[in-house]
């Protein structure tokens, strides 16, 4: 049994199919500006990510010492990218203030390819 309904408010809609107007909250649609500016916003870390793939396609491939340095390259590249570019062009990197990206992406960078760097033997070791 439905509850009964305060004068001059329709009662509830009970269809779950129904369409419902645009409300207040409606966005409207993208134009292709706003498509290619959001494109554009994410292109630096798919620069990175591109990096990051080739990385690990070498350390699937067990060039792991080059694979390794690449990723730290990545890192590098990304704090590039982010000491570049403003925040908004940076899109997904910018995680923190600028500062603070920079040297996390820079110092992360730096000592994975100086680890990299100074493993030598070791199981997975290139003969």
């Amino acid at each position: 049994m439905a509850p009964p309904s305060r004068p001059g408010v329709p009662p509830p809609d009970e269809s779950p199919t129904e369409m419902l107007p645009a409300g207040r909250h409606a966005r409207p649609p993208r134009t292709r500006a706003e498509t290619l500016r959001k494109i554009r916003g994410h292109l630096p870390f798919l620069a990175v990510m591109l990096v990051v793939a080739v990385a690990f396609a070498r350390i699937g491939l067990q060039h792991w010492r080059e694979g390794t340095t690449e990723l730290g390259l990545a890192l590098l590249l990304a704090g590039g990218l982010r000491a570049t570019l403003t925040r908004t062009a940076a899109g997904l990197l910018a995680v923190r203030s600028r500062r603070v990206d920079i040297v996390t992406y820079v110092l992360f960078g730096l000592v994975m390819i100086l680890v990299s760097l100074t493993i030598t033997g070791g199981p997975l070791a290139t003969r």
